[in-house]
């Protein structure tokens, strides 16, 4: 069975990378675009990335131009971009396709574990996105495929793909009970066939904190 390690993502410059070099990490795989309305969200990700990186947890962050041209950068300019207005500092690699003929394989491998389960957004920005999409694409989306910028997957120690959020998922630790960083922290997944780390949600953030990213025995 696949797992994230059998792929290989492109750096800046070109050179490949392979996903082998995170064996043993958490990772939160997203496409990105700097000139998109989710692009803000650049900024709860760095936080979320200095506060668990230490804790074996990685962002692996994939420009893409797919949705209404909101990445035309070269990719330095991109990672410029990010820098100088985010202080990103989290692994960016080249711009890519996440949809279509010339999809990157890792994310063909992504969609097919984790499929877009709808309703994710109101039905008139639905179709300002589909609009949008079909306007800078030669082919509609499929039913599974990335619907915006900013769309995460997370990835457990084993390499297995154990969560899909749309760009809608709330990422800051006000809203606990759909938060990602909250979900990190208190419901993180270490294996596919696994329940979920119930068990830490009656725990002090604390200690939560401590664990999470190491593993949970449920």
């Amino acid at each position: 069975m696949a797992t994230v390690y059998d792929f290989k993502l492109k750096d800046k410059k070109g050179n490949e990378v392979s996903l082998d070099a995170y064996k043993g990490k958490v990772l939160l795989i997203v496409n990105t675009a700097t000139g998109c309305g989710f692009t803000p969200q650049y900024e709860e990700l760095e936080a979320m990335y200095h506060e668990l990186k230490d804790k074996g947890f990685e962002i692996l962050d994939v420009p893409c131009d797919q949705f209404g041209h909101q990445a035309p950068g070269s990719d330095e300019e991109i990672h410029e971009f990010c820098t100088a207005k985010f202080g990103v500092d989290f692994p960016q690699f080249k711009k890519s396709e996440v949809n279509g003929a010339n999809e990157l394989p890792l994310y063909t491998w992504l969609k097919s574990e984790k499929g877009y389960a709808g309703g994710a957004y109101e039905e008139k920005l639905a179709a300002i996105m589909e609009d949008l999409y079909n306007k800078a694409n030669s082919e509609p989306r499929k039913q599974n495929d990335i619907q915006w910028n900013f769309t995460k997957f997370l990835v457990n120690k084993n390499g297995e793909v154990v969560a899909r959020f749309e760009p809608t998922v709330d990422l800051k630790e006000g809203c606990r009970s759909t938060a990602l960083i909250s979900i990190l922290k208190r419901k993180l997944i270490i294996t596919k066939g696994g329940r979920m780390d119930n068990i830490l949600s009656g725990c002090p953030l604390s200690f939560v904190n401590n664990i999470a990213l190491d593993g949970c025995r449920c």
